[in-house]
């Protein structure tokens, strides 16, 4: 199965600076595991900035544990999954792409904060995070045959470079 379509740059949407790293670890709860160490092993060998890359593994964690829990394709399989990692104008930038029913995070509402510790309740926060720590997340189905893809860009800020002088 093809990988990952990377969209072309919109108003809306931002382009890679570079040719991106790519990645396709497979469907279902085996395929996390090898996805989240391949973002951990690029992070290293690209030299990240340690905030920038734990925020992105938070981040991505938080995602792909979505898909891999609950994408699904129209047969109820598990959804198949692609990575690409680089930079976009200003950011560090994760595309998680899925062959699943569609499904548009930017669209769902966050779960109610508790207003205790006592009250709270697990899941349902991931998004909060996410829009915390992410530049706008975007989204957006591509046609992509049989059924089309969930697109899913995740960009974190990269450190201001100090200006030499």
């Amino acid at each position: 199965m093809p990988g990952p379509a990377l969209p072309a740059p919109t108003a809306d949407w931002p382009h890679w600076t570079a040719p991106p790293a790519q990645f396709a670890p497979g469907s279902g709860p085996q395929a996390l595991g090898p996805a989240l160490d391949w973002l951990e092993q690029l992070g290293r060998a690209q030299g990240w900035p340690l905030r920038t890359h734990n925020v992105l593994r938070l981040c991505a964690d938080e995602a792909l544990a979505n898909i891999v829990l609950h994408a699904r394709r129209s047969d109820g399989s598990p959804a198949q999954f692609w990575l690409a990692c680089g930079t976009t104008p200003g950011a560090l930038a994760l595309y998680l792409e899925d062959d699943g029913q569609p499904f548009d995070p930017t669209t769902q509402a966050p779960a109610p904060l508790a207003p205790s510790l006592d009250a709270a309740t697990v899941g349902g926060h991931g998004l909060r995070l996410m829009r915390h720590y992410l530049q706008p997340l975007r989204y957006r189905r591509s046609a992509t045959p049989p059924e089309g893809r969930n697109c899913l860009l995740l960009e974190v800020a990269l450190p201001a470079v100090p200006a030499s002088g």
